[in-house]
This record gives structure tokens, C-alpha cells and sequence, in this order.
């Protein structure tokens, strides 16, 4: 297994720190806020997260993931405190991060370990839409990393895409808006560099046959290997005991090639071991999140993470 190697992507639910950000809404996140967000529940949460991105992929491979996207984390303090935590303390991690204009102050990071991938560039790209009412909609920015990756250089977008809270239709343009932003921008890195091997990763807030991921799918950039992983059994959400799929990685047809000095796709995952899961009751086999409504339960997520495997072809 020593040539295999894990890529992940995790949404960490609400990873904020204790302090108040006048310039958002992270009341809740605060020892006299709504969720009595303390010292000790940040540290507890901190060690569940670095426990679980330690191990996954870990049954396919030698190494812990080199490349991690995650989303719902509040600034770059929470994510160097979370490399410094439990299992990830010592590994040769880094992270890219850049502070989005979403009102309640989450964002998206790419966590990568540096013995096996060097950032070549990154950068934001603005996610611009509009509400019902033509005013700006103030989302996540979709994150660009430009990077090499052992022997070949990739291109990877980190998203966490609009929500469905006003209702999955009538937010459904927001998504799409979403996946052709994606679209245009390697248009137009396609029109100055060679753009072969293209990783979006993501909470896409949408399943493998929604409209949004049917437009990223459509362009004939991508192949999907999370469709297969949704059930009605399985998924990496579950809402009202419905299972959903809004965690995927797309991977370009490059990686489906077994050539010298590629990397080439072996498997997908949902990483859903007991310990990330309710074991007991009207909800077990669900996310074992850190909180339900105000109700501390101090679990890890309310996502599970996706994630897949490459064969190095040394």
C-alpha cells in the first residue's frame, strides 16, 4: 500500500473559536452565547477532529490523507490549533486559508501535507449571487490551490456551496451558479496552462444527480465515483432520516490513466467507522454530531467524511 494515498474532504461543523467577531455572526460560539461555546468544548472537539482525519483512508493506505479539504472553519487559528491537536501533533502539515465574506464567518481550507504535495498557488474565487430580492448573497468563497502532488501538478477547488434552508428548489440557481463559476475558471486557466488533472471537492449542499453537480458533470471534465456511495442507507448526511450525498469529490478522466509518474483512481469511501456514529437510540447510525438545536452532545460532526484513494504509478 505504500504507493496509495488518501484525499479527503470534511465538514467539521461550526469550528469556531470562543472569541466574538464583531464582524460576524458567531454570537453562539461564545461562553455567554446561545451554545455556551467554552474552552474545554473547543479542545474536545478539536481532539475528536484530528482523531478522525488521522485515520482516515488509513485501511488503504500507509499514510494518514495528504490532502484534506474542510469546511465550516471560522479563521486560520482554529485550523493551526487543530494540526497541533491529538494525532495530527508532529505530521508535516500545512494548510492554505483565506477568510471568506460568509455572514456567519465559516469558510473553506485545504490541509496538505508537505512530504507529499507543494502549493505552486492559490487563490478565492468569489461566488457572486444574488438573493430573491437582487441583493448580494453573501456565501463561501470557492477556494483554488494550484499545486504539485509527487511527480504531477494538480488543480484543486475546496467548495461549500449555498444552503438549502430557504427550500432546496428555490435555492437550486445558487448551486448552479456555483458549479459554473468552477466552469469559467478553468476556462480560463485552460487558456494559459495545460489543465489535466482538476480535483473539486466539497460540501456541495446538493446530491450526485442534482442540477448543480449534473453541470459540473455535463462539461465532460469529471467523472463522479461518490454517485455510487448514496442509498437509502448510506450517505454522508442524514436529515430527518433521510440520507444524503452533498459531500463528494469529482476527480478529472486523467486520473483514470495508469501511464509512468500519474496517479491513477482506485477507490471511493464515505469514512464512516462506529466511532463517528450515534450508537444508540431513535438516531443511531447517524453523525454523532458535536451539538443538536442547544443540546451539547459533543460528538464529532453532523457530516461524515468522503474521501478517495490514488495509486502513485511510480
Amino acid at each position: 500500500m505504500k504507493d496509495s494515498y488518501t484525499i479527503a474532504f470534511y465538514n467539521l461543523e461550526n469550528f469556531f473559536d470562543t472569541v466574538n467577531d464583531n464582524g460576524t455572526l458567531d454570537d453562539d460560539f461564545t461562553p455567554d452565547g446561545f451554545k455556551r461555546w467554552d474552552d474545554r468544548k473547543f479542545g474536545i472537539k478539536a481532539k475528536k477532529i484530528a482523531k478522525t482525519i488521522a485515520q482516515i483512508g488509513t485501511d488503504d493506505s500507509d499514510t494518514p490523507p495528504i490532502l484534506i479539504g474542510i469546511a465550516e472553519v471560522e479563521n486560520n487559528d482554529v485550523i493551526a490549533t487543530l494540526l497541533k491537536t491529538g494525532k495530527l501533533k508532529g505530521m508535516n502539515y500545512d494548510f492554505v486559508h483565506f477568510d471568506s465574506p460568509d455572514e456567519r464567518g465559516i469558510d473553506t481550507a485545504l490541509i496538505y501535507h508537505k512530504d507529499h504535495f507543494k502549493v505552486l498557488g492559490s487563490e478565492t474565487i468569489p461566488l457572486l449571487i444574488t438573493n430573491e430580492n437582487d441583493l448580494r448573497d453573501f456565501t463561501r468563497d470557492i477556494l483554488y490551490v494550484k499545486g504539485q502532488l509527487h511527480e504531477e501538478v494538480v488543480h484543486v477547488f475546496v467548495n461549500h456551496w449555498p444552503s438549502r434552508r430557504d427550500g432546496a428548489d428555490l435555492t437550486s440557481y445558487k448551486r448552479v451558479a456555483a458549479a459554473n463559476t468552477i466552469l469559467r475558471r478553468l476556462d480560463e486557466l485552460s487558456a494559459t496552462t495545460d489543465i489535466t488533472n482538476v480535483i473539486v471537492m466539497g460540501d456541495f449542499n446538493d446530491d450526485p444527480n442534482s442540477d448543480s453537480i449534473k453541470t459540473l458533470m455535463e462539461s465532460d471534465r469529471f467523472i463522479n465515483p461518490m454517485q455510487q456511495l448514496l442509498s437509502p442507507a448510506s450517505g454522508s448526511a442524514n436529515y430527518k432520516g433521510e440520507w444524503s450525498l452533498f459531500d463528494q469529490i469529482l476527480i478529472s478522466h486523467s486520473f483514470l490513466n495508469y501511464e509512468k509518474g500519474t496517479h491513477s483512481f482506485k477507490k471511493a469511501e464515505i469514512y464512516a467507522p462506529k466511532f463517528l456514529k450515534e450508537w444508540k437510540g431513535k438516531y443511531k447510525g447517524n453523525p454523532f454530531r458535536t451539538f443538536a438545536g442547544k443540546k451539547y452532545l459533543g460528538g464529532y460532526s453532523d457530516h461524515f467524511p468522503v474521501y478517495i484513494i490514488l495509486k502513485n504509478n511510480l
